[in-house]
């Protein structure tokens, strides 16, 4: 079937819904909605849910005699907000504790960081590089050897070819990240080696190395911020239909009514798995997907915003990064040029079955750390007036990745991405291998806002794609609602 130019666009347009994925559909207001403000402190447990939502309804405040009595004041009062229609992650309404008083300057934690943290060792790097390396080098000539038995053209072959794409895709992650942090800095103090592993790494997995390492900076420097965000900046519900680039609020509407609360929300999980993991890292790429909407569309492969930006000096690749852009074009060129003549001579299925289908499951890992690192349904954002470097960088969410399998293999061969990227996302400088100790020092000195998420990886990224969808603003922050959803179908 051969696609029309503009139902080309609109696929790529869908992804962009991959985070702006959608608010669910409004339903009548409810008695108590709207009208009670609840103070979410950190040195007590979760607000007790009756008396949140003012359902009443006997004794349920197991910590006094009394519910006639207040409480008793902690020491430290947290946020006071809105909480009706708000779900909670195992973080339990943490994020949402937390004032902007509570955060201190980036000099303050910098000084509790050990110093050795910040100092790249060229050896110790090439080492985990060499790890990486070979083990996707002996997945590549394991599928090589396979070729003759398994013509990946034939349909009864696929479940190996898909078997082996996850393998060498979950494998060869490990590569990806190493030249993530050859883009920041941490990977060498020679800045000729450490430019040239991350260029020829980034370059086999189709990223523009300079391009990537622009926007990821900046990603850093404003996570979890509405404008200027770059990656998983949700939609804001009361923005105007103009200022959106996917009608989420409608999908989800029509799915709900078509198919009742309960199979109506997994169709729409499903569907904002697909888009995330399989759509949303080459749409990203290519039009700025789920990028801070003040940049205006965006290209990786070509410098210039694609649509007029609403903060023209905020532009994604200033003066010199447009010269860096069509560098990295050229290795991104090379090896899809490559890919391209392998298809010719030996046909798509075995280059798919060798490149393609492992480097899908490359972008589908990258997705599923930088999705779930700052996204979850009582994780906030904030605007500019409420936004500031240290602010975004300690809304970053640590996972137990290491529990992934039973011998935290998955882990290591991703050298602990997701396990220490709090003290990753302050500092972006401190090698991988010296996060856990960055990450130790984090807990025991800022542990009120540290933010660690223990649900099993399965069900988090399972909650987050049914529950994050449109934010609106409530106090000084967005926050997901989810209102209309009975909050066990957000487990």
């Amino acid at each position: 079937m051969a696609f029309h130019p503009k139902s080309i666009t609109a696929f790529l347009a869908a992804a962009a819904a991959c985070n702006y994925a959608s608010a669910f559909a409004p339903a009548s207001k409810s008695a108590s909605a709207r009208q009670h403000l609840t103070r979410v402190n950190i040195a007590t447990g979760l607000p007790n849910m009756a008396d949140m939502l003012n359902l009443g309804g006997g004794n349920n405040n197991n910590n006094s005699p009394n519910n006639n009595q207040e409480p008793e004041e902690p020491q430290r009062n947290g946020a006071l907000i809105d909480l009706d229609g708000i779900a909670f992650s195992g973080l339990q309404g943490k994020a949402l504790s937390l004032t902007s008083e509570d955060f201190p300057d980036s000099g303050t934690v910098r000084k509790v960081i050990p110093a050795d943290c910040f100092e790249p060792e060229t050896a110790k790097s090439l080492g985990y590089l060499s790890v990486s390396v070979v083990g996707t080098a002996l997945c590549t000539a394991f599928g090589f050897a396979a070729l003759p038995v398994l013509d990946p053209a034939n349909i009864l072959a696929l479940p190996f070819w898909l078997a082996y794409s996850v393998v060498t895709g979950t494998v060869a992650m490990g590569l990806w990240v190493l030249a993530h942090e050859c883009g920041h800095g941490a990977f060498s103090k020679d800045k000729k080696l450490q430019d040239t592993v991350g260029y020829v790494l980034h370059s086999l997995f189709l990223v523009p190395y300079y391009s990537w390492q622009r926007s990821h900076a900046v990603h850093h420097r404003y996570t979890n911020h509405m404008e200027l965000g770059e990656t998983h900046v949700p939609e804001d519900a009361d923005a105007d239909a103009d200022g959106k680039m996917y009608e989420s609020l409608d999908v989800r509407k029509s799915l709900l009514d078509k198919f009742g609360d309960e199979k109506g929300i997994q169709v729409w999980g499903g569907l904002q798995a697909v888009l995330h993991l399989i759509i949303g890292w080459p749409a990203y790429l290519l039009i700025g997907a789920t990028g801070g909407p003040d940049r205006g569309m965006t290209n990786h492969y070509w410098p210039n915003p694609l649509t007029d930006p609403k903060q023209p000096k905020k532009e994604l690749f200033p003066g010199n990064w447009k010269a860096k852009v069509y560098q990295s074009d050229i290795g991104v060129a090379f090896v899809a040029a490559s890919a391209l003549a392998w298809a010719a001579c030996n046909g798509v299925p075995e280059m798919m079955a060798m490149y393609g289908g492992p480097l899908i499951v490359v972008n589908a890992w990258l997705v599923l750390y930088t999705w779930l690192q700052h996204t979850d349904v009582d994780v906030p954002h904030f605007t500019d007036e409420d936004h500031n470097f240290t602010r975004g960088a300690f809304h970053t969410i640590d996972r137990p990745y290491d529990k992934l399998d039973p011998f935290g293999a998955i882990d290591f061969l991703h050298h602990k991405i997701g396990t220490t990227h709090v003290a990753h996302h302050f500092d972006s400088t401190i090698p991988h291998y010296k996060a856990q100790a960055a990450t130790d020092a984090i807990i025991e000195n800022f542990p009120e806002i540290y933010l660690y998420e223990p649900t099993p990886i399965p069900e988090a990224l399972w909650r987050v794609c049914k529950g994050c969808a449109a934010v609106e603003k409530r106090g000084d922050m967005y926050v997901w609602n989810n209102k209309d959803v009975k909050q066990e179908l957000l487990q």
